[in-house]
């Protein structure tokens, strides 16, 4: 079933078994937003980070009035700075209270439109968008290759697809890689508590783990240290806010996934997208690759 409206009120009945979505991750992400809805973030702080996620995108590649889309736009907080640069952007969500946070967010955007819909049913043609983009929310899917290969097809050929997928540490060493384990554990636990537990266990790591270490990566910084392999090295310059944010979406999340660059290269590959190419910066991994 798929809608081919492209009503900012679409709705679509979603079947988590059939659509490729964990309804359970869903509703936490709705209200992960409704607690965090960006709207402390400083201007200059989310500038900053659009620019890290956004590095290799090719803006002036895109045709003039392009018109693409968000898969699984959350807050909006990528589409507030995408609808300046472009002529119609869509932003689809499976959450209904993300969609809510993201219209507020977006209020006075006419060039914006919202769908509620999983990746799986983008209420849209394919071969029919000049761009797409899905960050950070592939590996909340079950598959996120298929969760891929659907927002490929809604492009058109030539058509550039960025994407943010969770690193699997294969450019860290053992070490880190072994710290990340032992922080998955307290993953695996948490998750699965009420989400008014989650948000308070959420803010001791916030500000008992996150910020000391980020605070300290900062101190490390200025007297000229490489933080490469500090961790949480990329929140020194990171506000506390987004701390806790981050701290309630790294721990409270049910379902994610990681994956090494290798893997992630093939999926794209796999999806049918070519001339991939790799940040090489925070955050990883992003990558950028345009439909055959």
């Amino acid at each position: 079933m798929r809608r081919t409206s492209l009503s900012s009120d679409d709705r679509y009945p979603m079947r988590s078994e059939t659509d490729n979505i964990d309804m359970a991750t869903v509703g936490d992400f709705g209200r992960e937003w409704r607690r965090f809805d960006q709207s402390m973030v400083r201007p200059e702080e989310n500038a900053r980070t659009f620019r890290e996620y956004f590095a290799i995108f090719p803006w002036d590649r895109l045709p003039l009035n392009s018109v693409g889309f968000d898969a699984g736009c959350g807050s909006g907080r990528w589409a507030v700075l995408v609808a300046k640069r472009v002529g119609r952007l869509h932003c689809v969500d499976a959450s209904a209270a993300a969609l809510d946070v993201a219209r507020r967010n977006l209020t006075g955007r006419d060039n914006v439109k919202f769908h509620q819909a999983p990746i799986s049913a983008m209420p849209f043609d394919n071969a029919s968008m000049d761009f797409g983009y899905s960050l950070g929310v592939l590996h909340h899917l079950p598959d996120p290759s298929a969760g891929l290969a659907e927002c490929v097809r809604k492009l058109k050929p030539g058509a550039p697809m960025l994407i943010y997928i969770y690193y699997a540490f294969d450019n860290k060493p053992v070490w880190f890689r072994t710290l990340w384990r032992m922080s998955d554990y307290v993953r695996r636990a948490v998750s699965k508590t009420p989400f008014p537990l989650k948000v308070a266990i959420a803010d001791v790591l916030a500000a008992f783990v996150y910020w000391p270490l980020a605070r300290g990566a900062q101190l490390a910084q200025r007297v000229g240290l490489n933080i490469a392999k500090w961790p949480l090295g990329a929140y020194s310059w990171r506000s506390y806010y987004t701390m806790r944010t981050d701290a309630l979406d790294r721990f409270g999340t049910r379902l994610e996934h990681r994956m090494a660059r290798t893997e992630i290269q093939a999926m794209m590959e796999a999806a049918g997208l070519c001339d991939i190419r790799f940040s090489e910066s925070l955050p990883f991994w992003c990558a950028i690759g345009y439909r055959a």
